[in-house]
């Protein structure tokens, strides 16, 4: 087995920033943001973003725990999707 700890250890930090960059950005956004799209999408983004990093973090903690709570928020951030989507159609069809 391929011993990873040398690599995570360098690529932790450095990601960890870049997420922590987006996150600010995306937070912005929802509180800025001129369009509901623009919010759903920044949301949207934000969650899926989390999920991942998440995962970073089960990979580098090598627990299996947290990709169950990756994959529930990924999954929660489909389901939002859709019933965004649903909302906007019926708002303009309605």
């Amino acid at each position: 087995m391929i011993d990873t700890t040398p690599i995570l250890s360098i690529a932790i930090p450095i990601l960890c920033t870049i997420f922590v960059t987006a996150f600010t950005l995306y937070i912005i956004r929802v509180v800025r943001g001129p369009t509901v799209p623009d919010m759903v999408l920044a949301i949207d983004c934000l969650s899926f973003d989390l999920a991942v990093f998440i995962a970073l973090l089960s990979i580098y903690y090598a627990t299996p725990f947290l990709i169950m709570g990756a994959l529930l928020l990924a999954l929660w951030a489909f389901l939002f999707d859709i019933f965004i989507a649903k909302y906007l159609v019926r708002k303009k069809l309605g």
